[in-house]
């Protein structure tokens, strides 16, 4: 009887899968998805993170990799289940290449495959020394003048960067890097981490007062050590950077504090970086084979300008260097801006008694925490989602497993349903003259956050001080001038303020380069961030991935890493992983690189 199961039918194609690819056959193996079907990479068989879309894509990527790649042994992985998903079947798959092992997931549906996910797990020859072959960390029995863990670990941070030099440097210490020293450090790479605060987790610290991750705690964990079962569901800044300060330590990372990069030159002969940082008042120079930005989405401050400003006798802040509002009690205060940041402050200066206006340039989308959690988060980074089997690592693949391409259609069902489940809360933002959207296409916050990485607000509060009038609103009106004592709106609104603080968002990675290294080498990598889409901040032509982020530039030995806790423990993964084969002399035929359309 014919087996039509859902293990039959995944493994039907991963063996048809497996027989094209024996026999170097690209067309084959393209006319197993279907005709729009998508194949997702990261880092297995692109060295890149690359989706192609349709069977002509997939097809060029088989004929320009299979050779040297070599992909085989498609399976499910051993004591997973092939699920039956409604509309299609599902199951989690493992295979190797000629150089690595991978991990990945497929989605079938009447016997073609719809989308094929494949990440780069290991590296043959280079795994990480964990579980069964983890170290032993101190050889028993007696031996002269051997050194103790803390004599080797203090003469390795006295040595790396002196007489040693690092494979990697890796320029801010916020989470992004952290997390990536963390997976190089266990890769065997020597890497060296610059951060220009006096201590990790400072990044957190300093930021205003009331800042709190957004993000649950269950999309927040960093590689290798999870938060604890008793950790808040939405951590506060201080424990943020307390725990940051503590993984740097534990997991030995090269962390240079207080130290400053100042310039970075590439050395095309003899492929290494030249890296000037100050350091303990001494200029140091570091020759890594390869530069990574992790200075993150928030660092490269957009201030803006604005005619008046050197008049302006009270103070002015951007959101970044805000000190949080304890000084600013019976004092008036204007809030450019009206994103996270902005509702935030606003709050933080409502609770300690200030008289705070927002001005709204442009329209916002906002979600109350409670309904996005439940409905965009829940199924994956939730309490329940632990209980059911959906593992940190499981979920991260989960929506990694989804097209960009695809993503809006799977996203605009959550927010239509949190919009209609609100609508009195968001009749009542709009009664009070708040400018509300959804995003260009209905897609809400994330696809937002993908596309431009602005543009919303996470409610936590501050919406219903909006409604309730607590917090001053001016929408609909743009900046003109400032006078000595007021902002001045373009339709002749006079705003009085002690204290302007502009939560204006933040400048493209590459900007960073372009301060760091060259204005030339920035124009060269181009646009950090963004999809294609053509909507609002981010412009086409469709990329189908983010930009820069994680994978090689046009620019050799330089590489981009940021974006929230999630993304730098998933994405820290791949980018280690290619910096990895890089220093062990791992051939990375790198697919896939797209044209720059877009310098800022």
């Amino acid at each position: 009887m014919l087996d039509t199961t859902p293990g039959a039918a995944v493994t039907q194609v991963l063996s048809d899968l497996n027989a094209a690819l024996a026999k170097a056959d690209p067309a084959a193996a393209a006319a197993l998805f279907e005709t729009d079907g998508y194949w997702r990479d990261l880092a297995s068989l692109t060295w890149n993170i690359k989706t192609m879309e349709g069977q002509a894509e997939i097809a060029a990527m088989l004929a320009a990799q299979l050779a040297q790649i070599r992909p085989r042994g498609f399976t499910i992985t051993p004591a997973e289940m092939a699920e039956d998903a409604g509309s299609f079947q599902q199951a989690w798959i493992d295979f190797e290449t000629e150089t690595g092992r991978g991990h990945g997931h497929i989605r079938i549906r009447d016997g073609k495959i719809w989308t094929l996910l494949t990440t780069l797990k290991e590296l043959k020859g280079h795994e990480e020394h964990k579980g069964s072959s983890r170290p032993m960390g101190v050889v028993h029995g007696v031996e002269r003048g051997r050194k103790t863990w803390a004599e080797t670990r203090a003469e390795e941070t006295a040595q790396l960067g002196y007489d040693t030099q690092p494979e990697v440097v890796i320029i801010g210490g916020g989470q992004g890097g952290i997390a990536l020293g963390a997976r190089l450090r266990q890769l065997g790479v020597p890497a060296i981490i610059v951060e220009k605060n006096e201590r990790p987790g400072d990044s957190w610290r300093k930021r205003y007062k009331s800042l709190c991750l957004h993000d649950p705690v269950w999309y927040d964990h960093l590689p290798y050590i999870p938060f604890p079962a008793n950790w808040p569901v939405f951590a506060p800044k201080d424990k943020i950077g307390d725990w940051l300060e503590m993984y740097t330590r534990v997991m030995e990372l090269n962390y240079w504090s207080s130290t400053t990069a100042t310039s970075a030159r590439y050395d095309g002969v003899r492929k290494e970086w030249e890296v000037h940082v100050t350091r303990d008042g001494k200029d140091i120079v570091l020759r890594p084979k390869q530069l990574v930005l992790a200075t993150g989405m928030s660092a490269k401050a957009n201030w803006p300008k604005f005619p008046g400003q050197d008049v302006f006798r009270g103070e002015q802040q951007h959101s970044s260097t805000h000190p949080g509002p304890d000084a600013y009690g019976g004092r008036k205060v204007v809030v450019i801006g009206s994103n996270n940041s902005a509702h935030d402050i606003c709050a933080a200066l409502w609770e300690a008694g200030a008289d705070v206006t927002m001005v709204q340039r442009s329209s916002t989308h906002i979600v109350r925490s409670e309904p996005l959690m439940r409905h965009g988060l829940g199924s994956l980074y939730s309490e329940e989602a632990v209980a059911a089997g959906v593992t940190t690592d499981k979920a991260d693949l989960i929506f990694a497993s989804i097209p960009y391409r695809l993503l809006p259609a799977f996203q605009k069902p959550i927010y239509d349903t949190i919009k209609a489940e609100d609508a009195g809360f968001y009749a009542a933002l709009e009664k009070a003259g708040f400018l509300l959207d959804w995003g260009d296409d209905g897609t809400g916050l994330f696809m937002k956050y993908l596309r431009r990485g602005s543009g919303y607000y996470i409610d936590v509060g501050a919406s219903q001080l909006i409604i309730d009038g607590k917090i001053r609103l001016k929408a609909g009106s743009d900046v003109d001038h400032l006078t000595e004592t007021a902002v001045v709106l373009k339709d002749g609104t006079e705003l009085p303020a002690d204290l302007v603080v502009y939560a204006t968002g933040y400048g493209s990675m590459n900007g960073w380069a372009a301060d760091l290294i060259s204005q030339e080498v920035a124009d060269r990598v181009g646009k950090c961030w963004g999809l294609g889409s053509d909507t609002t901040k981010d412009p086409g032509p469709w990329e189908g991935e983010q930009r820069n982020m994680w994978k090689p530039t046009a620019q050799e030995g330089l590489w981009f890493h940021g974006g929230n806790l999630h993304q730098s423990r998933h994405y820290s993964q791949f980018l280690a992983l290619q910096l990895k084969a890089r220093q062990a002399g791992i051939p990375t035929p790198v697919y896939g690189m797209g044209a720059v359309h877009h310098l800022r």
